[in-house]
């Protein structure tokens, strides 16, 4: 799994650190912390379960830095999913996502994409993890109640896409 770093300069180098993605094996990376993508899908707003996915995050000690609800149009549907143009459920995924409401965040804290994806489960309700998200509450792989960035790569690309580019402090 790649996660995001941040790179440091050679002793007496008066560049700016930059962000680079490097692969780290499960467990390495302690107090690592990122920023990932999470989004409460259209069934599961219907069902009235952001209350608790935003109570697991905070409960898994992660921080919800940014979030807002909305409706996402075609564009910002096919942009999320993009990577699964040309495949068979896209259009599957694209059409659940514009059904109804959603509920995007930005969720922060050590290891947060794959402590996310841990708490969000596998893809397939009936193969996720017993607790997960999916697992209690999804119905479908495409109606499984959330979407979480699998990589540094999509979460970054994804936090662009809802939130926009990150200031440099």
């Amino acid at each position: 799994m790649l996660k995001q770093v941040r790179a440091k300069p050679r002793a007496g180098a008066e560049t700016a650190p930059r962000e680079v993605d490097r692969a780290l094996p499960k467990g390495e990376g302690e107090g690592l912390r990122e920023r990932t993508f999470v989004m409460v899908k259209p069934d599961g707003v219907a069902k009235g379960l952001t209350d608790e996915i935003v109570a697991r995050i905070e409960r898994a000690g992660l921080k919800i830095v940014s979030m807002r609800r909305m409706r996402l149009d075609r564009g910002l549907a096919e942009e999320l999913y993009s990577v699964h143009r040309g495949k068979d459920f896209f259009e599957r995924l694209v059409e659940h996502v514009l059904s109804g409401e959603v509920v995007v965040m930005l969720v922060e804290g050590e290891q947060a994409i794959a402590r996310m994806r841990e708490l969000s489960g596998a893809t397939d309700p009936t193969k996720a993890a017993k607790g997960t998200i999916r697992s209690e509450f999804g119905s479908s792989t495409t109606e499984n109640v959330i979407h979480a960035a699998d990589s540094a790569e999509s979460a970054g690309q994804e936090t662009r896409i809802f939130f926009g580019k990150p200031k440099i402090l």
